[in-house]
């Protein structure tokens, strides 16, 4: 009797790596958190250029939607994925290979006056330890601009009370299951405008403010009833919270 060995599951760095994986956002929540950046930090001048690390850059999107609001200022898209990367220096100048455990990011502590977090806390195994890292090469004063999907969006207060899973969150790897939408993008941690608050400050951080942004997957007829959600961040798709280094 011959016996065969389990198949060995994938790791979650190899499904990161899978180029079907959605990398990307939709552009209101850039331009929205790329305008709060650009207030925060000022025009740049010739004594005052500022650099801005965009970690979990994806395939760049986000940041060459970001760049024409910051313009003058540094903008460095940081990724592990080397299929996200590739794809990324096709869209932004500078682009470079790091993450938040592990060895840490390739900058000196205290050397980057702003970091882009967009969509990347949700599907971290240990969001403390990144937030650490991000705290680390932040100087004294600079600026968090961190987005993830809201856990307690509109549509998810009424999906729960229906019996259904939430939108943004997942069961699977494999699969989608029990929720609206056909694509599994590897949520891990899920945070509603409380927890978020409490968790951001408890790292370090003083949050400075807290807005919504639409979600670019909201089927079309519910998109004006999204973009008013936006007015009270608690019920909007998406959090778009700014905090600065303590």
């Amino acid at each position: 009797m011959t016996t065969t060995s389990p198949v060995k599951p994938p790791e979650l760095r190899d499904f990161y790596e899978n180029p079907a994986v959605p990398v990307a956002s939709g552009t209101p929540r850039s331009r929205r958190q790329a305008r709060m950046l650009a207030e925060a930090l000022g025009p740049a001048s010739a004594e005052r250029t500022a650099t801005i690390l965009d970690i979990g850059c994806g395939d760049g999107t986000a940041a060459a939607t970001a760049a024409p609001f910051l313009p003058g200022h540094r903008l460095i898209g940081i990724d592990w994925s080397q299929d996200a990367l590739r794809r990324a220096r096709t869209r932004i100048p500078y682009a470079v290979r790091g993450e938040l455990t592990g060895g840490g990011l390739p900058f000196r502590t205290g050397s980057a006056d702003a970091v882009l977090f967009s969509e990347v806390i949700e599907h971290l195994v240990d969001p403390d330890a990144a937030l650490d890292e991000i705290r680390r090469v932040l100087r004294p004063g600079g600026h968090l601009m961190l987005s993830t999907p809201n856990l307690a969006a509109w549509y998810n207060r009424a999906l729960l009370l229906a019996g259904v899973q939430p939108v943004f969150s997942e069961v699977s790897l494999r699969a989608v299951h029990g929720r609206p939408g056909r694509e599994v993008v590897g949520h891990l941690r899920l945070y509603t405008a409380r927890a978020l608050r409490e968790f951001v400050a408890a790292s370090g951080f003083e949050v400075v403010c807290l807005a919504g942004a639409p979600f670019h997957g909201v089927p079309r007829p519910l998109r004006p009833l999204d973009r008013l959600a936006c007015a009270r961040p608690p019920l909007a798709s998406i959090l778009l919270l700014h905090a600065r280094r303590t």
